[in-house]
């Protein structure tokens, strides 16, 4: 039952603000900023994004080097098999020359033998390398492969390889060593002479 009070002194109703129901954190970006505010924002986002492609950058220049390295292994590794294999197919122009050596019975004729059986070998570890002889007697002068060492007056075509001082190489289309020759030119017509033709 209520108190004479209470009837006279009726407790006060609040009143609500709807606003108020709830309560939500302000955002981020605060689009009332002034001048000062959004230049201070967008310095420090640019900041951030400068920051991102460094790493990105840094993480592209270690991948870069990681692999230069990784090719360079795998290249070394690969010169170092190649090595490997030719001086394995050496042994056996090893062996051959030693055994001609020891036999102290042998005549003229073993130590032929002995000896073609050694430059076989020796052709076969070149084959397998790929080290080739340079074409060289009775062809055309070609200076990548060839080292003139004289001139010599001819019927041939000048520029004909006449004489092969010493044989060339190359290895897998690489030249070891060029070879040595003496090339063909034109005869000398003040000389009187005919040349002829060097076989």
């Amino acid at each position: 039952m209520a108190t004479p009070d209470e009837h006279n002194n009726p407790a006060p109703e609040m009143s609500v603000d709807p606003r108020d129901a709830f309560t939500l954190d302000p955002p981020e970006t605060d689009p009332w900023l002034n001048d000062e505010q959004k230049y201070a924002a967008a310095q420090n986002e640019i900041a951030a994004l400068k920051e991102q492609l460094k790493d990105q950058q840094l993480r592209s220049l270690a991948e870069q080097e990681n692999l230069r390295k990784r090719n360079a292994q795998e290249a070394q590794l690969a010169r170092e098999f190649a090595a490997k294999d030719f001086a394995f197919s050496l042994l056996a122009v090893k062996d051959t020359l030693e055994m001609v050596l020891k036999d102290e019975q042998s005549n003229t004729q073993q130590i032929k033998m002995g000896v073609e059986m050694t430059l076989k070998n020796l052709a076969n570890a070149f084959e397998r390398a790929k080290v080739k002889e340079v074409k060289a007697e009775k062809a055309k002068f070609d200076p990548n492969v060839h080292q003139a060492m004289s001139q010599i007056e001819s019927t041939e075509a000048p520029g004909t390889v006449l004489q092969v001082f010493q044989k060339g190489y190359t290895m897998a289309d690489r030249v070891l060593r060029p070879a040595m020759v003496a090339v063909a030119k034109a005869p000398d017509v003040d000389s009187g002479q005919t040349p002829t033709a060097t076989s």
